[in-house]
């Protein structure tokens, strides 16, 4: 018993540590953002790009002509650039940019969607 009291005391220490040095490292750019909250913001706006790029959009994409095929092909560049931006990303400011770059991917994908006139564009392609 006593064993399991001093791990969970450990464990919230830990986590207390944790918190205590993100906050003191500082790279607020005064923003109302934490950095949790910015760096939920930036993976929602960073899975819904990868969503818009799966394969059952693709076949409906496949004989697209060179305009809807460039900017795909721009979305995939910024989805891969907002992942990599997401991945070493630590602060407010680190995050609002993978959040723009893959809310960039995503007018990409709503551009190549009008652009074909068929498949309907969604709120949040047409947000960015």
């Amino acid at each position: 018993m006593g064993f399991v009291v001093l791990a969970l005391l450990l464990i919230a220490g830990a986590v207390f540590a944790v918190v205590v040095l993100r906050r003191s490292q500082g790279g607020r750019d005064g923003s109302d953002l934490s950095d949790l909250d910015a760096e939920v913001e930036a993976s929602g706006s960073v899975l819904r790009l990868g969503a818009s790029l799966t394969v059952p959009e693709a076949r409906v994409w496949a004989g697209a002509d060179e305009a809807v095929t460039r900017a795909l092909t721009n979305a995939v560049e910024c989805h891969r650039t907002a992942a990599a931006q997401l991945t070493t990303a630590r602060t407010v400011t680190e995050y609002t940019q993978a959040a723009r770059t893959a809310q960039e991917g995503l007018a990409y994908v709503a551009t190549a969607r009008a652009a074909l006139g068929s498949v309907p564009v969604l709120a949040d392609s047409a947000a960015a």
